[in-house]
């Protein structure tokens, strides 16, 4: 896992946020050059099904207050897998069964990983 030079302040907002509620396992994953869709993923997982939607939530509400809106959130009701769309990052939350089942990270195995903290 490589340091990152500088994620987006949206990004790292997540990432605290998600941090904050001690979400467990957080990467990014740097796709610029990957795939034209979106520039990172932030990967991570919660307990339990409350404590994933609870991160989701946590997510939201500290882009929120910074003005971003995701352009598109799947999943919230279920927290299994939180899906939640800001365009330039998309920020995966996942049930650890989820996770261990769609393997995220393994999709994306030729990304660079970055310490989502500096």
């Amino acid at each position: 896992m490589t340091k990152p030079a500088h994620l987006p302040a949206a990004l790292r907002a997540a990432v605290q946020a998600a941090d904050d509620l001690k979400a467990r396992d957080l990467m990014v994953l740097d796709l610029r050059g990957l795939h034209d869709a979106a520039d990172y993923f932030l990967v991570g997982s919660g307990t339990s099904d409350a404590h994933v939607r609870g991160i989701a939530h946590a997510v939201l509400d500290a882009l929120a207050r910074q003005g971003h809106k995701p352009h598109h959130v799947e999943g919230l009701p279920s927290g299994r897998w939180v899906l939640l769309d800001f365009v330039d990052f998309v920020v995966h939350l996942f049930h650890p069964e989820a996770r261990a089942f769609y393997q995220l990270e393994r999709l994306w195995d030729d990304a660079p990983t970055l310490a989502p903290r500096p």
